[in-house]
């Protein structure tokens, strides 16, 4: 029924893979950059490390794919 319809029944099609990429990416720079070198010891540890992180993500790592910009500069250049 769905095919009748021209209804996709797997989410897995033609350019899925690279849907996630950045967030992929993003998730890969914290487990290698912050949470593997760091191993924090409790939930508490974790949630203000990873504050840190995503600040320091946000506002002073240099982005190879923005021109070695942050993604703040980037957002802010649009104001």
């Amino acid at each position: 029924r769905l095919q009748a319809k021209d209804i996709s029944i797997s989410m897995d099609g033609k350019g899925r893979a690279l849907d996630n990429v950045m967030i992929e990416r993003l998730w890969r720079s914290l487990k290698y950059e912050d949470i593997y070198l760091k191993g924090y010891e409790t939930g508490a540890d974790c949630y203000k490390g990873l504050r840190e992180y995503f600040k320091f993500y946000s506002h002073e790592r240099p982005h190879q794919s923005l021109d070695f910009r942050t993604p703040w500069e980037v957002h802010n250049s649009f104001n």
